[in-house]
């Protein structure tokens, strides 16, 4: 529904994946990390279903890579305050034409709540896919994505709470141009009993 242009990562929950978590609590400082990978990222696959036995394996339009992996690390080092980052990455298309640029993302984060207020920062950088371009005319083409988002937000009381979100996310072109679009949104709630 979000009607601006802004483009978000890339994300494992596109696809049918497996995943590895750390066990709650294993690491100091509340660490967790997370691993996952899915095996088949085309549309059609002879591995996604064993009711589709000889299909031929296709690449969707946008087809950036047969495989992808996704790592994430969070930590809670002090009372309120968490923090994160993520990486994700497409491959097993070994064999295929050679690309300038291929697509993988990746974003940090910081949260912080003490008492009624919370804050939060995050920074995210897309790379796209970019198809050999030896002869150079591609120069409009996207080359990667840099968004950073920030928010507050205010608990008056137990029913009252307002916040403030601000967005950038700014498209970056071979020809060292950029479209850059911003947004920000202002959210008030309030409860009195059942409504």
């Amino acid at each position: 529904g979000d009607p601006s242009g802004t483009v978000d990562n890339f994300t494992i929950d596109s696809y049918n994946n497996i995943q590895y978590h750390t066990a709650a609590d294993m690491l100091p400082f509340g660490i967790s990390a997370k691993i996952a990978y899915a095996t088949n990222t085309a549309d059609t696959a002879p591995g996604s279903s064993g009711n589709n036995a000889g299909a031929v394996t296709t690449g969707a339009i946008d087809h950036k890579g047969a495989t992808a992996t996704e790592y994430q690390v969070k930590a809670a080092p002090l009372d309120g305050l968490a923090i994160g980052a993520s990486y994700f990455e497409f491959g097993g298309d070994e064999g295929m034409a050679k690309n300038d640029q291929e697509a993988q993302s990746g974003a940090y984060y910081a949260t912080y709540a003490t008492g009624p207020v919370s804050i939060g920062y995050s920074k995210a950088y897309a790379n796209t896919l970019l198809r050999d371009n030896a002869d150079g005319t591609d120069t409009a083409a996207i080359e990667y994505y840099d968004q950073t988002n920030y928010s507050i937000a205010f608990a008056a009381t137990d029913d009252l709470s307002v916040s403030y979100e601000r967005e950038t996310s700014e498209a970056n072109k071979l020809d060292d141009t950029s479209v850059e679009q911003e947004s920000s949104a202002v959210q008030l709630a309030y409860t009195m009993g059942g409504m």
